[in-house]
């Protein structure tokens, strides 16, 4: 089995720290280092074979990087990688439409992956998502409601995004057309067509995502809850492992999971 080395940026963070521990037991993957913003206490520890820096082109070794940070520090990542072609599997939340043009405009000459959730039963989810969207009319309401620990700082989640995305590619609609979100007070009737979202955050709940479909009579959920965060660092490393064999492109966990 041949070794693949990898860096983690947003190395200190929970992600990161879980990806660390994984890929300890992994027997194919070698961390080689890991970023941090600058002013980081961290920077200079020990992080797998390397240590943490704020400096993504020190990080040559590393065949792929993944990235669980800010969009800011993506976007820098992503200015680096453009000059080493280095792969990158992108799981940063939070990016606005003007960053996610930019990756994708970078993934003409980098590998890049970039995915809301590398869980790979979150991915299927999606895929279940859009298909019961298309055979179902718009006279089913669509809602998304997620939960995530007190210390998530976007809302919806990126995944509760990508779930009504999915939801909307079913119907054939761009989900900014259609996207409710944040109701309070007196909002009116909820309009046909839409597509709803409601947030809850507490304790240090991993996340859980459903989309429900409702209909006059009936109503149809379709749930995925982590019990643990492994579950998402398993996924960034089978990522990894995929992305170190692709040519420039913008890939998803879809095309990790041959869907």
């Amino acid at each position: 089995m041949t070794a693949i080395n990898f860096a983690i940026s947003g190395a200190m963070g929970r992600m990161g720290q879980m990806i660390t521990d994984v890929a300890k037991s992994s027997g194919d993957m070698v961390l080689c280092g890991g970023l941090e913003y600058s002013a980081s206490p961290h920077q200079g520890s020990p992080c797998g074979t390397g240590v943490i820096t704020d400096d993504a082109t020190s990080l040559a070794q590393a065949k792929v990087i993944i990235d669980f940070s800010r969009p800011e520090a993506t976007m820098a990542l992503i200015e680096v990688a453009k000059t080493t072609s280095q792969a990158l599997v992108i799981g940063t939340t939070g990016l606005d439409d003007a960053q996610e043009a930019t990756l994708r405009e970078a993934a003409k000459t980098v590998p890049i992956l970039y995915c809301a959730n590398t869980s790979m039963g979150v991915n299927l989810l999606a895929k279940l998502v859009q298909k019961a969207a298309q055979a179902l009319g718009n006279e089913w309401d669509i809602e998304v409601v997620e939960t995530h620990h007190n210390q998530k700082v976007d809302a919806p989640s990126g995944t509760a995004l990508a779930l009504g995305r999915a939801a909307a590619d079913g119907r054939g609609v761009p989900l900014d057309d259609v996207r409710d979100s944040g109701r309070d007070g007196i909002t009116g009737a909820r309009k046909s067509g839409d597509i709803g979202f409601a947030v809850m955050r507490g304790g240090n709940v991993a996340g859980e995502h459903s989309v429900i479909f409702f209909s006059e009579d009936e109503r149809i959920e379709l749930t995925h809850i982590a019990n643990q965060r492994t579950i998402f660092a398993r996924g960034a490393l089978s990522a990894a492992r995929f992305m170190a064999q692709q040519p420039a492109g913008l890939y998803s966990m879809d095309d990790v999971l041959g869907l």
